[in-house]
């Protein structure tokens, strides 16, 4: 806004006789095109700046109601042009609200002091007992997150990363709360010491206590009835209702919370989703779901992690009170009431069923099933692989991804097989093979971390792993050759040279983001040596680690096909390459097979148990084809067949491309 000017005397007349008072008149400035009907029934104190109110506004039912302020008491506020403000019951209070703003039915909006809406609340994630806190602030991302929580061996890049989130806060604390641009406040109770984002609505909630709900137009955040929340921060797009209660969280892009959520003291990145059950210092990576009554998640690290109703973990031991923790590692499930007791680490991409006593560590071992069987922990390694269900999670969950805004802060790699899981299988047949040098080749049972490997199990578990493996390494040679045109073998060479110096040691997960270990210590070094000047250029350094994910891969499936299989592109025949590719196609084939077989039980008779009630056998069949479809139009089924043929079709191209270099 621009162009003040004080009031008129004859305005100052016509705002009294629509039953506007101010004792200082002298303090209201307005926009040159103000017009003082826009005002009735409003009383006006300290510094007050008014725009012009000439927009007719649409409420639900087609009722039209134009811009202006009615029925409401406003301290030291600026309102920007076009805003809608009517039935404040108390006051608002040291707020900037911007244009085409909707305030209607509203107990108070205050900004009490100068206040940083949220940003610098230390969540204490993880550990109840503190230790892991994490600052959090608007542009909150699951990477830094990450550092926070996980690397508190390295206090000076904690310090210098703080550094910087307290350099970010200092620039939006103010003495002055803000309503952004577009934003609707409709049938709300207390709001104190709030910013509203640009296009948020806020709806009937209770109260709203030091924290910000961050929006735009693209990506509108929802803040619904009965919600309770103080000391947060939500990203844009994010969803919270029903009666939710917040306390010390942030809520990433995409995220919805409702039906009674409770957290408290956690942090939860994209697209997660929270029903019913109650967090308690949980640091959600992105897509972690939990749909159920009675399910508390407590102080673990989770991401693309499905809860069953039920689930439960426990963070102490009753002896020095809540200071364990667990990590359950991507893509894992927990079934209906099973239990966990920290300290734990369930490997990646793992179904945990029943309960567990006893800490088990399962992180070499991923894709596997752990079972409690009479109070004894049964892991059945790598049989998750051969699961539709794993796959059919893969698959979901790009299309899943509700960000809407320009600016992500979360960067995700969803793919299922990635260096991050092989890596781990490699570690798993290695574990497996150790087990049967230790114990025996005849034993019937082996003992791993506090968990029961049946011997059938672990050989099971070395085959699959195998298979997992040469159907990684098979898929990237492929996508690395699929658009490159070679005529001689010094140009296939070429082609699978590796083009970046990086990526060929351990790699993790930090929270969505797959990326070398390696680059994760020079990124930390940097922020340890102040080569890092502000969050923005930290958010770039994640989005340069990202965008080379396949450069860096591309680096370490090359050791890996040397170290593992003694295939060095730069030196090998093509005989050679031609039988790996030949053994990729044989796992791709075997491995669609075990998920197809295992697609296949959901259409057994006893699955069909349940339907045709009133009729006969044929009616039950027929029944469950209406509902369920038949088999082999499935869309996962569908999915399955047509893999096989892409895949066997790839491998037959490739080998006649490389026959021709004979």
């Amino acid at each position: 806004m621009s162009n003040y000017r004080v009031l008129t005397p004859d305005e100052i007349k016509v705002l009294e006789a629509r039953h506007c008072i101010c004792a200082n008149w002298s303090k209201i400035s307005v926009d040159k095109d103000f017009e003082a009907e826009s005002l009735r029934n409003v009383s006006l104190s300290g510094e007050i700046k008014l725009g012009t109110f000439k927009r007719t506004f649409t409420f639900p039912g087609g009722v039209e109601k134009k811009a202006g302020i009615s029925n409401a008491t406003l301290h030291n506020c600026t309102i920007e042009s076009d805003a809608y403000i009517n039935q404040v019951k108390n006051h608002i209070a040291n707020y900037h609200i911007h244009s085409n703003v909707v305030i209607e039915n509203v107990d108070s909006i205050i900004t009490e002091k100068e206040n940083c809406f949220g940003n610098g609340v230390q969540v204490s994630a993880l550990n109840e007992a503190g230790g892991r806190e994490i600052a959090i602030y608007d542009e909150l991302s699951a990477h830094t997150a990450y550092i926070m929580a996980m690397y508190r061996h390295r206090p000076e890049v904690i310090e210098k990363l703080q550094d910087l989130i307290n350099k970010y806060r200092s620039g939006v604390c103010s003495a002055m709360g803000t309503i952004s641009e577009g934003a609707q406040l409709i049938n709300c109770r207390t709001i104190i010491d709030t910013n509203i984002g640009a296009s948020a609505k806020v709806e009937g909630i209770y109260r709203l206590c030091n924290g910000s709900i961050n929006s735009s137009a693209k990506a509108p955040s929802y803040f619904g009835p009965g919600v309770i929340a103080e000391d947060f921060i939500a990203a844009s797009g994010s969803i919270v209702r029903d009666s939710v209660l917040l306390s010390k969280c942030f809520v990433g892009q995409g995220c919805e919370l409702g039906k009674h959520y409770s957290a408290e003291n956690s942090v939860f990145f994209a697209n997660c989703q929270g029903f019913h059950g109650e967090a308690c210092s949980i640091f959600a990576g992105p897509y972690t779901v939990t749909h159920h009554k009675s399910t508390l998640l407590i102080a673990g690290y989770f991401s693309f992690m499905n809860a069953g109703s039920g689930s439960n973990q426990s963070n102490h031991m009753y002896k020095l009170g809540p200071i364990h923790q667990g990590v359950v590692e991507r893509g894992s499930k927990t079934t209906s009431d099973s239990y966990l007791l920290w300290p734990a680490r369930i490997g990646a991409f793992s179904l945990v069923m029943g309960r567990h006593y006893r800490n088990p560590d399962t992180s070499q071992l991923p894709f596997s099933y752990l079972i409690e069987n009479k109070d004894e922990s049964i892991l059945a390694p790598g049989v998750n692989l051969r699961s539709v269900g794993t796959i059919r999670d893969a698959r979901k969950w790009p299309k899943r991804d509700k960000r809407t805004d320009d600016k992500l802060l979360d960067f995700i790699n969803f793919n299922l097989l990635s260096p991050f899981t092989i890596q781990k299988m490699i570690n798993g047949k290695k574990v497996l093979k150790e087990l049967t040098l230790s114990s025996g080749v005849t034993s019937d049972y082996y003992m791993y971390n506090s968990v029961k490997i049946a011997n059938s199990s672990l050989n099971r578990g070395i085959q699959l792993y195998n298979t997992g493996i040469i159907k990684f390494l098979g898929n990237a040679l492929i996508k690395k050759l699929e658009d490159v045109i070679f005529e001689s073998l010094s140009e296939l060479r070429k082609s699978l040279s590796k083009t970046s110096d990086y990526g060929d040691g351990e790699w993790i997960d930090m929270a969505g983001l797959l990326v070398p270990k390696e680059r994760v210590m020079t990124l930390l070094d940097d922020l340890q040596k102040d080569n890092i000047s502000d969050l923005d250029e930290l958010n770039k350094r994640y989005a340069a680690l990202h965008d080379n994910y396949f450069d860096y891969t591309w680096t370490w499936c090359l050791k890996v096909f040397k170290d593992e299989f003694e295939l060095d592109f730069q030196t090998a025949e093509i005989d050679q390459i031609l039988s790996f590719v030949d053994n990729w196609k044989k796992c791709v084939i075997d491995l669609d097979n075990m998920v197809y077989a295992d697609a296949h039980k959901e259409f057994t008779l006893n699955n069909q148990t349940g339907f045709g009630i009133d009729g006969s056998e044929e009616t039950r069949i027929s029944d469950f084809e209406q509902v369920r479809g038949e088999f082999e139009k499935h869309p996962s089924v569908q999915d399955i067949s047509n893999h096989i043929r892409v895949k066997s079709r790839l491998a037959e191209e490739l080998k006649e491309r490389l026959i021709l270099l004979k």
